[in-house]
């Protein structure tokens, strides 16, 4: 995926576009995660689409929901959105640090042959 360490490191602004790319993924992976928890608190909790966002938002920021749920189905649905929130957090994180750990470490062990 990227280049390996017997090549250069790409220019500053291949590496910003590879960056925004990364970016965009990380930003579209929270947006369907925003949506799908929006619609669950809607479905299950008959939430209105602005308190569905209020808590969406706030259990995928690690906040918690303003909101307590109040049904069975909405406070299964709340625990298992938290976990899951949880785990777009980290592979978000993951997604935007990769290039620039990439080329970090590149940098440290790119042959100069």
């Amino acid at each position: 995926m990227y280049e390996s360490r017997h090549h250069r490191p790409i220019a500053r602004s291949h590496f910003a576009r590879r960056l925004a790319g990364h970016i965009g993924v990380a930003g579209g992976v929270v947006l369907l995660s925003l949506l799908a928890g929006m619609a669950g608190y809607w479905y299950f909790e008959g939430l209105a689409w602005r308190d569905a966002f209020l808590n969406a938002t706030m259990l995928l920021a690690g906040e918690g929901p303003v909101a307590p749920p109040e049904t069975p189905g909405g406070k299964l649905f709340a625990g298992i959105y938290a976990l899951y929130s949880g785990l777009v957090f980290v592979v978000a994180i993951g997604l935007v640090l990769a290039p620039v750990v990439h080329r970090v470490l590149h940098k440290f062990h790119w042959d100069r042959e």
